[in-house]
């Protein structure tokens, strides 16, 4: 005789009809606690939109603050990483002109700084995953501390009226800022790749000129990519007016304190961003 195998019992319950009714497991329906729920929305990936895109045009804005003072006062540039590498093959070819059009060692540790954020960044970004918002957050806050770092060392510097003199250019003081500057470059530029909104580099904008003027759709109404390019252009000039004007008036550490504090602004706003929706198992595909 064989024996049948009887099912597993299901919890019942009785209902005010008499009918007996399956009885649910309440520990799956078990709300999360305010921690649980904390981390897994610092761990959704940021979803590109809107919000993103004014994030980014306002790091250019800090961007273009922090490259006009870095010039004049370091002799080299904190993120345009084309003029330094023009420059840093002038030095080796023309060793004599060290000093007099750029400034060999401060070139070298704002290149050196920069590539060196942007290859960790983007390395540990593949890991961790590029868009999760706690990922974002961490950064932009240690780019945050830099910029700030790079404004107190500034601050400790005599101060000087326009361009300072050489001896300050070549202090030691001058190469922390210039790699803490250089350093929270590297790591946004970086950074902003990740929403992929290539239109906004927060950074460079020689590529942002040409794509827009190639653009076969240059005067149609509605053109998203070309009025990117043109926000991007637009807040990296005036960053840049807004740092020489401040650097004319107060020297380089208050237009530092104004770009940090707008990264910080940043880094609050990334709480807010809208989470990628998960993508649903496709119910479809054999087992």
């Amino acid at each position: 005789m064989i024996r049948q195998e009887k099912e597993p019992s299901t919890p019942t319950s009785t209902s005010s009809e008499g009918v007996r009714e399956p009885q649910h497991d309440v520990t799956s329906q078990t709300p999360l606690s305010r921690f649980a729920k904390a981390w897994r929305y610092l761990n959704e990936n940021i979803r590109p939109s809107g919000l993103v895109e004014a994030e980014l045009l306002i790091l250019t804005f800090c961007i273009g603050l922090q490259d006009a003072v870095s010039f004049p006062d370091f002799h080299c540039f904190a993120s345009n990483q084309t003029g330094n590498t023009v420059f840093l093959i002038l030095a080796i070819v023309l060793p004599e002109m060290n000093g007099e059009m750029f400034i060999t060692a401060n070139i070298g540790v704002a290149l050196g700084f920069f590539l060196a954020a942007a290859w960790l960044t983007g390395q540990l970004g593949h890991v961790v995953g590029p868009r999760r918002r706690l990922w974002v957050i961490a950064c932009n806050l240690l780019q945050t501390g830099l910029v700030f770092g790079a404004a107190a060392v500034q601050y400790s510097q005599p101060q000087h009226d326009g361009a300072p003199p050489l001896d300050g250019v070549r202090s030691p003081r001058t190469l922390y800022a210039i790699g803490l500057l250089a350093t929270a470059a590297g790591s946004q530029v970086v950074q902003s790749r990740a929403f992929r909104m290539t239109e906004i580099t927060t950074a460079m904008a020689t590529a942002a000129w040409v794509d827009l003027l190639i653009d076969c759709e240059l005067l149609r109404l509605r053109n998203r990519p070309r009025n990117r390019r043109i926000a991007f252009l637009a807040m990296l000039l005036l960053g840049t007016l807004s740092g020489a004007f401040i650097f004319k008036r107060l020297g380089s550490p208050p237009a530092l304190v104004v770009s940090g504090a707008g990264k910080l602004l940043v880094t609050g706003m990334y709480f807010f961003n809208g989470a990628e929706k998960e993508k649903a198992p496709n119910a479809g595909n054999p087992v």
